[in-house]
C-alpha cells in the first residue's frame, strides 16, 4: 500500500508546490488539508481544486469559524492573553485548531506523516509538530522548506516545470498570516525596526483620526463570554467579526513590536487586532468590578504564563489544561456590561455595571453616605507593617 502524507495546504505557492515535491521526494500520496479561521480570501472550493489539480489525492477542506472562536478565541479573551504584554497570540491560537484536523484527516487516510510548509526560523515549526506529538505521538513530521531544501525559487521553478495552477508573478512584499482574531505582517522593509509601517502594510483598520466621528458601544458579558452587542444578542464569533470592522474602522488594535521568538531570536511584528483589544479591554474592565483581589492578582500571573505557553506551542500540555480549568472557575461571576468608545485608535472603557459588582458606593464615597468606618484603619496599619517594623529594627541594630 502506498504511503499517504497529510499537508497543512494554505493554497498559496510554498504549500502547493510542496504538493509534488513531497510526492516526488518520498513517492507518497498526499492529502491536503485547509482551514477557514476567518483568513478571508479565496473561497475553500476554489482552495481545494487548486490542490488536487496540483497533485493531491485528496483535499480536505474545512469552515472551522465558530470552532475558532468558541474554542481557541474566547479561551485567549477570558485569559486576557497577551504575550509580552501586547500580542494577542493571532498565529499561536490558529495552530492547535488545524494540528487537531490535520491530525484526524491523518487517521482518516490512514496517513502515516504529517507535513507543513513552515521555515526553521518561525515559531510555527514548534506549535505543529509539538502539538502532532501531544496529539498522535506515532505520526511523523516533515517540513519541505526547513528540511530538503526547497526555497522560494526553488518552489517557483518546480512550479513552472510541471504547469503547476499558480500565478506566481505577484509577490508581496511582507509575509503575512490573519484570522479572525487579528493579522500579522513581517519581513521586507520592516526588518529594520527604525522603518516605520507604512499605510501600505494595513488592511485590518483604518489609518487613526480618518474616521466621520467617535462610536459607541455596549459590550454584555455572562461568565465571562461576549453574548451582546447594543443589546443585540451576538455568537463569539460575530462578536470578534463585528467589532474587526467597528473598531478598525476608528484605526483601533495597531501594534508594532519586537518580540522573542521561541526559537531564540528577536523578530519585529506588525499586528492588527482591532476585535481581540477591544474585547480583552473590555473583558479586563468586567473582572476589575466582579473579581475579588486575590483572585485578580493571582489570575494576572496565570494570564501570562498561559500566554507563554500557548505562543510556545504548548496548547495541549498538562499545565496549559490545568491553567484553563482555574481561568474558568475565576469567570463565575464575570456578568455584566461594559460601555467603551472606539475613536483615533482608542478603546476607551467609560462605564460598567454588573449585578455581581464588588464595588460598593457606600463603602468607596467619601460622602454623608460613608459607611467605612474609618477608625479600624490605624489598627490595620499597625499591624500590616509590623513585619517590616520589626526587620527594620533589627537591622539598624545590626548596622546592616
Amino acid at each position: 500500500m502506498t504511503d499517504r502524507i497529510v499537508l497543512a495546504y494554505s493554497g498559496g505557492l510554498d504549500t502547493s508546490v510542496a504538493i509534488g515535491w513531497i510526492a516526488h521526494e518520498t513517492g507518497a500520496e498526499v492529502i491536503a488539508v485547509a482551514a477557514d479561521v476567518g483568513q478571508g480570501g479565496e473561497d475553500l472550493d476554489v482552495i481545494r481544486q487548486r490542490a488536487l489539480d496540483c497533485g493531491a489525492v485528496e483535499a480536505v477542506v474545512a469552515d472551522v469559524r465558530d470552532e475558532y472562536a468558541d474554542e481557541y478565541c474566547l479561551p485567549a479573551m477570558r485569559a486576557n492573553a497577551l504575550y509580552m504584554g501586547r500580542y494577542p497570540l493571532v498565529s499561536a491560537l490558529s495552530r492547535p485548531l488545524i494540528v487537531k484536523h490535520l491530525v484526524a484527516a491523518a487517521k482518516q487516510y490512514g496517513a502515516s506523516t504529517v507535513a507543513h510548509g513552515c521555515t526553521g526560523k518561525g515559531n510555527d515549526q514548534v506549535r505543529f509538530e509539538v502539538g502532532i506529538g501531544a496529539l498522535a505521538p506515532d505520526l511523523r513530521c516533515i517540513a519541505p522548506v526547513r528540511d530538503s531544501g526547497m526555497t522560494r525559487d526553488k518552489a517557483i521553478a518546480f512550479a513552472a516545470e510541471r504547469g503547476l495552477p499558480i500565478d506566481v508573478n505577484k509577490k508581496s512584499p511582507y509575509s503575512v498570516d490573519q484570522n479572525v482574531w487579528g493579522r500579522a505582517v513581517e519581513t521586507g522593509f520592516l526588518e529594520d525596526p527604525w522603518n516605520g509601517p507604512i499605510e501600505d502594510v494595513y488592511s485590518y483598520t483604518q489609518a487613526p483620526g480618518t474616521s466621520d466621528g467617535p462610536d459607541e458601544l455596549v459590550l454584555t458579558f455572562t461568565n465571562g463570554v461576549p453574548t451582546a452587542i447594543d443589546g443585540t444578542p451576538v455568537t463569539v464569533l460575530q462578536a470578534i467579526e463585528q467589532l474587526n470592522a467597528r473598531a478598525g474602522a476608528q484605526g483601533v488594535g495597531r501594534l508594532d513590536m519586537v518580540e522573542d521568538r521561541l526559537v531564540g531570536i528577536k523578530s519585529r511584528e506588525v499586528y492588527e487586532v482591532p476585535g481581540a483589544q477591544v474585547l480583552i479591554n473590555a473583558h479586563q474592565e468586567m473582572e476589575n468590578l466582579t473579581v475579588e483581589r486575590d483572585l485578580a492578582r493571582y489570575k494576572r500571573g496565570v494570564e501570562q504564563r498561559w500566554a507563554e505557553l500557548v505562543y510556545d506551542g504548548l496548547w495541549f500540555s498538562p499545565l496549559k489544561r490545568a491553567l484553563d480549568e482555574f481561568i474558568a472557575s475565576s469567570q463565575q461571576h464575570v456578568s455584566g456590561e461594559v460601555r467603551m468608545v472606539l475613536h483615533a485608535g482608542t478603546a476607551t472603557v467609560t462605564g460598567r455595571r454588573s449585578d455581581a459588582s464588588l464595588y460598593d458606593f457606600n463603602l468607596a464615597t467619601y460622602d454623608a453616605e460613608d459607611t467605612f468606618d474609618q477608625s479600624l484603619a490605624k489598627g490595620f496599619v499597625e499591624l500590616w507593617g509590623m513585619p517590616s517594623k520589626i526587620a527594620a529594627k533589627r537591622d539598624q541594630r545590626l548596622g546592616s
